[in-house]
Parts: C-alpha cells; sequence; structure tokens
C-alpha cells in the first residue's frame, strides 16, 4: 500500500495544478491518470481544436490577401499535416506537463482510481493508495444524444471530430454552443455546408443576446444554415447521407447532410469512482461541493467540470490551486464574479461578467455603450471590422457590471475586461486610462465613452 499526504484523481487542467500547488505547498503529492496528463482540454479539446481553428483562420487571411495587394497562385488545405500539427502541439503540451510535475516533485501514476473507502483508492483493481486528503479532479465527458440514430456510422462527437481523415461535403451540427460553433467555423472555412440546429431560440444562448444574434447574422450571411428552436428527434440512414427528423415551431422537417456532429454538452465523468463508498454525495450535475471545494466527505474535494460548476479550463486552474490551498491550512474565498469566457469563431467573442438579461433581473438601472469596430482604425486597416464592444454599467456608482466583445482579437481584449470588473473599475477609471492608439484595445475608451453619449469617433 502507498501513503501520501495528497492525492489527486485525475490530470487535467485542474488536477495537475492541484497536484503542482500542492507540492510547492510542501504536501507529498501523488497524481492518477487513467490516460494522458492535460485532460480533455489539452488532447481533445481546447487546444487541439485551436489548432484546427487557426487553420481555419489562415485560410480567412488568404482570402483576404489581395486586399493588401499580395496575390496567392493557390492554396489548398492538406489535412493530414494539420492532423500532424495538431499532434505534435499536444504531445509538446503534455510532455510540458509531465516535466512540470517532476520538477515540483509529484510522482505520477497511471490507472483508473475508484474508492475504497473514505481515505483509500484502488488503482486498475490492484494497487491501494491511502491519501490524507484527495482531491478529484476527472472532469467530463461527451453528454450523449437520447435519440435513435446517434450509433450510426457518420455520427460523430466532438472527439472523433478531431480526428477527421477527410473533408465531407456537408455537416449537421445538433447543438449551437460553443462546441458547435467553433466546429461551424472549422467546417464552413473549408466550404463544407453547415447546417447549426439548436434547441433553445438562439445558438450562443448563455451569451448576451447582442452578441449571439450579431453572430447569427455573421453565420447567416457566410451561408451557415441556422434552426433555432429546434429538437432532433431521430437520425437515419439516406444512401450515403443521414437524414436528420426535426421539430421546429410545431412543424415537423426534414434534412440531409454527409455527417453529424453531437454537440450537446458535457457531463460529469464520476460513474468509475464509486463515491458511495467515500461517502461524497453526487447528483446528475456532478458531485456536490460546498464555499472550499469540499465534498460532503471533507477529507475530500472536488475541483473543475466533476463539480457541476462552470465547466472552463481556467475555471479548474483556479480551483485547482484553491484546493491545495485549503488543504494546507489557508483561507480561501472563492470569488465567481470575474469569470471570462472565449469563443473562438469568427470573429472572436469573449465576455466577462453579466449580460445585459442577467443584470436586468438582478434589478439593477443600467446605462450601456456600444462600439462597432468598424470605427477603430487598426480593426479597419486589418479588415477585421465586424462586430463590436458593449459596456454594461449601473447608474448608481457607475461601476462595470459586464464586457461583451465581438470582434477581433476578442480573446485577448478580455483580459482587461476581466482585470476592471475584479477592481471594481467605474465607467470613469475607464476613460481616463490612456489607450494606446492605432490598437483595438483603444475601442475599450471609446466604448465606455458611449455609455455617457460621448464617443469621439462613433455617433450613434
Amino acid at each position: 500500500m502507498i501513503q501520501t499526504d495528497v492525492l489527486v484523481i485525475g490530470g487535467g487542467p485542474g488536477g495537475y495544478t492541484a497536484a503542482i500547488r500542492s507540492a510547492q505547498l510542501g504536501q507529498k503529492t501523488l497524481l492518477v491518470e487513467k490516460d494522458k496528463v492535460g485532460g480533455t482540454c489539452l488532447n481533445r479539446g481546447c487546444i487541439p481544436t485551436k489548432v484546427y481553428l487557426k487553420a481555419a483562420e489562415l485560410l480567412h487571411s488568404i482570402e483576404k490577401a489581395p486586399l493588401f495587394g499580395i496575390k496567392i497562385a493557390g492554396h489548398e488545405l492538406d489535412l493530414q499535416a494539420l492532423r500532424q500539427r495538431k499532434e505534435r502541439v499536444v504531445d509538446t503540451l503534455v510532455a510540458g506537463v509531465k516535466s512540470l510535475l517532476k520538477a515540483n516533485g509529484v510522482e505520477l501514476k497511471s490507472g483508473t482510481a475508484r474508492f475504497k473507502n473514505d481515505n483509500t483508492v484502488i488503482i486498475d483493481g490492484q494497487e491501494e493508495i491511502t491519501a490524507q486528503k484527495i482531491i478529484i479532479a476527472t472532469g467530463s465527458n461527451n453528454l450523449e444524444l437520447s435519440i435513435p440514430g446517434t450509433e450510426l456510422p457518420g455520427v460523430l462527437n466532438s472527439d472523433e471530430a478531431l480526428e477527421l481523415k477527410e473533408i465531407p461535403e456537408s455537416i449537421a451540427i445538433i447543438g449551437g454552443g460553443v462546441i458547435g460553433v467553433e466546429f461551424a467555423e472549422f467546417y464552413a472555412s473549408l466550404g463544407v455546408k453547415v447546417t447549426i440546429l439548436e434547441a433553445l431560440p438562439r445558438i450562443l444562448p448563455l451569451e448576451d443576446a447582442a452578441i449571439s444574434k450579431e453572430l447569427q447574422k455573421l453565420y447567416t450571411s457566410r451561408g451557415i444554415t441556422i434552426h433555432a428552436s429546434s429538437f432532433v428527434t431521430e437520425i437515419r440512414k439516406a444512401g450515403s447521407l443521414k437524414e436528420l427528423l426535426f421539430e421546429t415551431e410545431g412543424q415537423k422537417k426534414t434534412l440531409q447532410a454527409e455527417q453529424v456532429l453531437v454537440a450537446v454538452g458535457r457531463r460529469a465523468n464520476i460513474d468509475s469512482l464509486a463515491l458511495d463508498n467515500a461517502g461524497v454525495t453526487f447528483d446528475t450535475k456532478g458531485i456536490k461541493v460546498n464555499e472550499n471545494l469540499q465534498t460532503t466527505n471533507p477529507a475530500i474535494y472536488a475541483i473543475g467540470d466533476v463539480n457541476g460548476g462552470i465547466q472552463l479550463a481556467h475555471v479548474a486552474f483556479y480551483e485547482g490551486e484553491k484546493a491545495a490551498e485549503h488543504i494546507a491550512g489557508k483561507k480561501i474565498d472563492l470569488d465567481y464574479k470575474v469569470v471570462p469566457r472565449c469563443i473562438f469563431s469568427n470573429p472572436e467573442i469573449a465576455s466577462v461578467g453579466l449580460t445585459e438579461e442577467e443584470a436586468k433581473e438582478k434589478g439593477y438601472a443600467l446605462q450601456i455603450g456600444v462600439f462597432p469596430f468598424r470605427a477603430n482604425g487598426k480593426a479597419l486597416l486589418m479588415d477585421a471590422a465586424e462586430g463590436f464592444m458593449k459596456i454594461i454599467a449601473e447608474k448608481d456608482y457607475n461601476e462595470i457590471l459586464g464586457v461583451h466583445i465581438i470582434g477581433p482579437a476578442a480573446s485577448e481584449l478580455i483580459v482587461e475586461a476581466a482585470l476592471a470588473l475584479k477592481l471594481e473599475c467605474t465607467i470613469e477609471e475607464i476613460i481616463e486610462t490612456i489607450h494606446a492608439h492605432p490598437t483595438v484595445g483603444e475601442s475599450y475608451r471609446e466604448t465606455a465613452m458611449d455609455v455617457w453619449g460621448r464617443a469621439i469617433h462613433f455617433k450613434r
């Protein structure tokens, strides 16, 4: 039997961060991972999808090259070379995580952990590990769609879509959330006929309504078909194609596509853990935790996707650090007010804080500024002037409640907005901060000034 101070189950973003931070704090730490360290994000999610979306971005740039006087005789996508690039990037980052664990003195074991009791797990049914504290960081897996036909060849989940061996002529994507939208971006950039079916009234239903409506307008203009308020009831074979039966606004409809991608969300990965043996309570959303990330067994913590909270890698990083610090006896204060969200569509989308709809539901008296990127010199010269920035502030103290961006480099711009919310910045403080020119980031100041009708480079 192996004994350790802290045992971390799962080597994804939350797990390896928790293990490294525990070791930094002087705890003897052991990490168990059944596959590759880095988890879904590094191996089958955030990183590999962004490699594909970088290819999509480059294809867009090549199409725009003549605007800048650059003539390109011809180009084509080498899918095999792109997959190899994706694998090289993933392998490099996995090796980097392994070296960081080793450098920090974390012992890494391969295998699947199952609880024997409240402080002991069994690895692959053989080796036992006992720990004073245990952190569960097993992440999430693809949510399956319970309709006939999902077992047919050519009906893919997001993991399988990353192993694309040939480019289909058409694809139907079930789910218009982040995963569905990003894959739609990639496939459409390759000339694939893309259809998105979303059960809710709009794609990206968790984003500010103005943002998701803008992306829907831009996607439609690029030939992506979007069926909102649509429920797929069956998938069946139709020769070499798949036929989807769906209902929308009380009408039954069909469409055909060569491939189908199911992107309807993710569920906590807890089935193999035998949580009952450890006195850990869970439900369909995941493992229940308190304000310190402790489960119903206070010696066991749950972080990241598995605890039913916000399913983002950077939230898992944050919770991994906090759980390790609490185990080490430090007081922690979890603050989820500032959680930036990024969507790598084209144009990119990023947001932090409350949407306009959420702020109204909370009873705030609002003041709102909007600045279009077509009025920003840097965006215009890059031929990336689609979209806008939106700032939501309350009226009593002029404090910023939310920032929402659809436009160039949104995933980088959101960092300033996140800091502004963390520091409880006001409209005045953004206006009084000199922003460099020419940059896309100077749109922050213009948007803040528009809250009071003072924007210099745009008049509503």
